[in-house]
Order: C-alpha cells, then structure tokens, then sequence
C-alpha cells in the first residue's frame, strides 16, 4: 500500500483522500460497516448469516480499540515516542463519559436519590462533588471527553519534552503515570465509584442503552470515530508537521539544529492522540456498560502497544488490523481454551514477531512491491 504522498496538494485533511491506502481503508470499513447493519436488521433471527446484538456490541468494541491502537501509532510510529501509559487517556475520556451517564439514571437508582449516584448514597456522602457538576449536560460531558485526557497530556508532555525526556525513560514515565492514577482511582474517596467503578447506565441522549437500535447506532458511530480519527492522523503524517515528526523521529538533533522547537511538534501529536484515546474511550463505556480503575492497568497500556506491533507499526491502519486481529483472536481463545488462552495469545505475538518483525502491514507492502516489480521482470527480455 501507498504511503502519504508528500506532492499533494489541498488541506491537509483532504489530501489523505489522494492516497490508495487512505481510500482502500475507509472502502473496507464502510463495506464492513453496511454489511454488519444489514446483516443485523434483514435477517430473522436464527438465519445462520444474522449478526445478533451482542456481536453488534462486540464489533462496536473493538472498533474502539482500533481507534485507540490508531492513536498510539500516530506517537510511536511517527514521532518515535513509546508511550505505554494511552491506556489512562482512554479511561480518562471513559470516566467522563460514564459520568454522564450516571447523572442520566436520576432518581431510578437503587436508592431513589435525584442527585446523587447510587455508590455515593452508599457511602454517605450528602453532596455531590463539584467535579461532578455539569455531567448532567450531554455537551459539557463530550467536550471533557476531549478535554480531560487532552490536558493531562497537555502538561504531562509539557513537563517531559521540555526536559527532553525520551526513550526508554519516557516510557517508563508513562507506565507510572498511569499506575498512579489507577491507584488514585481505586480509591472510593475520589469520588468515582471506586473499585465497582461507574455502572448501571440506561440512556445516552435519551435513548435506551439497553435497546438493539441504540447498539447499532453505537457501533455505527464507533466506525464514523474510528474513519475520522484515522483521517485526521493520516493527514497529520501527510503535512510538514507530519514530516518534521518523522524527522525527529530518526534525528532529533538535525531537526533541533535546523531551527524547529521538537518539543513542541511532539506536544501537539502527543495531545492529539490523547484526545482521540479519549474518544475512544467514550464509545466503549456505553457498549459494555461499565467503567472502572481496570482500564489503567499498565498492562492494558502494553497490549495496546503490542496490537500496534503486530499489525505494523508506522503504518495507521497496521495499527488497525492489530486491534482487531489480536482482540478477535482473544475472543476465540477464551472461548476455546479458557484456562490456556493466555499462552495461546502469547504463541501468537511471538510467532508474528518472529516471523514478521515489521508486522502484518509489512507483510502486506512486500506483497504489493513484488506485485508491482512482476510486469517488469516479465517485460524484460
């Protein structure tokens, strides 16, 4: 597949449409998106082609993750930084959205209370907490989806690349960031449900979450996410911000020498990618109905880098392809062999590693050159 052709022209978020790859991505995800819609309504239930709800809901989730695996390669891919705390910028931007939603159940919670969420009843507080204010407000909550991760990474990059932290030190950094904070949220006196984390939601914007029509219509807006996430991450990589980062990537000292600020090319990145972790995590939380401290685990980070390089890192829709594989794959082998799907997960990375350092993306642009390179062997005499 093509990369960003660098002669384009236009803004920078319509020259990605110039490109084959950019084109053949967004073919694919709305074939799939149509398929799956009318596979799910035109067919009866019990027809072996019917995509139930529950399979719904589980596409719509990882169509999330693909979204988040999309903006972890716009860092690691293209800007050389190996974060391994993306997992935080997702929940952040789950929380926000899970807090909406408890604010959405009023008073037919278990204790009836008007204001206050069921799990602060049950503690005994009399107030709601002023970060809690406004989550009553559909707007207010989407705009603190982006904004709660967006500035967490704001001044955690601010502090980081201005000290010129990279490397191995900045992923560890990031690892702990997130370790905090799952440590923070697990405790009942944030104010955030604790442990059991945020559960029990009924509607989003009035609609039943629990209703087949509202599923589709999460897992539908999950892929508008996830085309426009990519398109705006693909036409990053294509414009001269997109360059100086791939620059700084391979020689920051050049870059720095020739006059640019790096640090502030990997600010913004690193903020965009946050905000669309963010996004993702706010599509999730309603399709699987809860949020909790879980979704800080570090470890959570470090799967969400090794979908990356198993799909092909540096690539977007490597990133893509990974999330989906991997997830895919944990499904089956959950299924298949709950008490060794671990080890056959684990099989797996390390037969694509080995067998495919550069990923599955890889694999697929040797294909093309080969295929492109096969009319002129033949035409030659």
């Amino acid at each position: 597949m093509a990369h960003a052709n660098s002669s384009s022209s236009g803004p920078w978020l319509t020259r990605p449409f110039t490109e084959r790859a950019t084109r053949l991505f967004l073919a694919v995800l709305v074939f799939s998106l149509v398929v799956v819609t009318v596979l799910h309504l035109a067919l009866p239930e019990g027809h072996p082609l019917h995509v139930s709800s529950y399979t719904v809901t589980l596409l719509g989730k990882y169509l999330c993750y693909a979204l988040l695996a999309v903006a972890v390669d716009l860092v690691w891919g293209y800007l050389g930084i190996l974060s391994l705390g993306h997992g935080a910028f997702f929940a952040l931007g789950g929380y926000a959205m899970g807090m909406y939603l408890m604010r959405q159940i009023g008073d037919r919670g278990v204790y009836g209370d008007p204001l206050l969420p069921d799990f602060m009843v049950f503690l005994n507080w009399d107030s709601l907490p002023w970060f809690w204010q406004g989550f009553d407000m559909a707007w207010f909550a989407f705009l603190m989806v982006l904004l709660a991760p967006g500035l967490l990474a704001l001044v955690f990059g601010f502090l980081a690349f201005r000290s010129r932290v990279t490397g191995v030190y900045l992923s560890i950094i990031t690892q702990a960031l997130t370790f905090a904070l799952m440590l923070a949220f697990f405790r009942n006196e944030m104010g955030f449900g604790g442990n059991n984390g945020l559960t029990d939601f009924r509607e989003l914007l009035g609609f039943d979450l629990r209703s087949d029509a509202t599923r589709l219509g999460l897992f539908l807006a999950s892929g508008v996410a996830l085309a426009l996430g990519y398109l705006v991450c693909r036409g990053i990589v294509g414009s001269k911000l997109g360059r100086v980062c791939v620059a700084a990537r391979d020689a920051e000292a050049r870059v720095r020498f020739l006059g640019y600020r790096v640090e502030r090319v990997q600010l913004c990145v690193f903020v965009v990618s946050a905000m669309l972790a963010g996004v993702a995590g706010a599509l999730y939380v309603p399709q699987v109905g809860i949020i909790n401290p879980s979704e800080f685990s570090p470890l959570f980070s470090i799967e969400i880098v090794v979908w990356v390089a198993l799909g092909g890192r540096g690539t977007l829709y490597g990133a893509v392809i990974g999330a989906l594989l991997v997830n895919y794959a944990k499904t089956v082998f959950t299924g298949v062999m709950p008490d060794a799907w671990l080890f056959a997960l684990g099989g797996l990375f390390v037969v694509v590693t080995v067998m495919l350092p550069k990923g599955i993306a890889g694999l697929m642009a040797r294909r093309v050159k080969m295929d492109d390179a096969t009319p002129l062997k033949e035409a030659t005499p």
